[in-house]
């Protein structure tokens, strides 16, 4: 069952760890990869998070990653924010994450660019109908993911795509999305591997997003059974090259 793959790109909850609980089998996995030489990323859809604090909290799990093996939404969204040159911006988005955009003008009165992550409690009705009128007066609208529901703290809770699509429908405009499963998350972090893509593969829980968007980037997608996963997920038209119980199965690949 080998392939020749060269490179593999993890998400972390429901597949290295969920709900703080690392998989047996995990730690192990990567550390065999890296003894492979195999290229190793962590892609991860949160905003909340820093790449500096999710690389800190899978070392202090047991995982050996260095920084610039991890990328997260809110990191994406910052490099390309960078691209975009931005005159200023109002980042909505709390905790670590928000670091990642400490580089940039903030201006909540006269933004550019809206830059819509996981506000918590800031999804409030001033916040939102202040980001309704400043999107209908001009001002770009960047969202981080378009996953609109999340189950990964153990209840269904909204999160950032339901605001975004919201705010999209009411103000008549059309967002950037960046998060998985859209490929611009998948190109920034293939572009850091240096592997070529038939070469790579994406190990995820989570059908519309880790396999849809290996899907989007023309990679070959592995479905792990824990997380979030559920059977019914694998009733529609994206289907994963690989589906294996647990995390450690994977090394039948190398």
């Amino acid at each position: 069952m080998k392939q020749n793959y060269k490179g593999i790109i993890f998400d972390i909850n429901g597949v290295l760890e969920f709900q703080g609980r690392v998989y047996p089998g995990a730690v192990e996995l990567i550390n065999f990869l890296r003894q492979k030489g195999i290229v190793v990323r962590i892609l991860t859809n949160s905003t909340l998070k820093s790449r500096k604090y999710c690389t800190e909290q899978l070392n202090q799990m047991g995982f050996h990653v260095r920084e610039t093996e991890v990328i997260t939404a809110a990191y994406a969204t910052a490099k390309y924010l960078e691209t975009l040159t931005p005159r200023s911006c109002w980042i909505m988005l709390k905790r670590t994450g928000l670091e990642e955009f400490k580089h940039f003008c903030h201006d909540v009165e006269d933004p550019e660019y809206i830059v819509l992550g996981d506000y918590r409690d800031g999804f409030n009705f001033h916040n939102m109908n202040k980001a309704l009128k400043l999107l209908q007066r001009g001002s770009k609208f960047i969202v981080m993911i378009s996953q609109i529901v999340d189950n990964c703290m153990g209840e269904v809770e909204l999160t950032v795509g339901a605001y975004g699509k919201m705010l999209e429908e009411a103000a008549n405009v059309k967002a950037t999305y960046i998060g998985k499963p859209n490929k611009l998350i998948f190109e920034m972090t293939l572009k850091t591997m240096d592997v070529e893509r038939n070469a790579v593969l994406m190990v995820g829980d989570r059908v519309s997003s880790d396999i849809q968007g290996a899907r989007n980037a023309r990679i070959n997608s592995v479905l792990v059974k824990t997380g979030e996963f559920k059977e019914s997920d694998l009733a529609g038209d994206v289907q994963p090259d690989y589906i294996f119980d647990s995390i450690s199965e994977i090394k039948q690949l190398f």
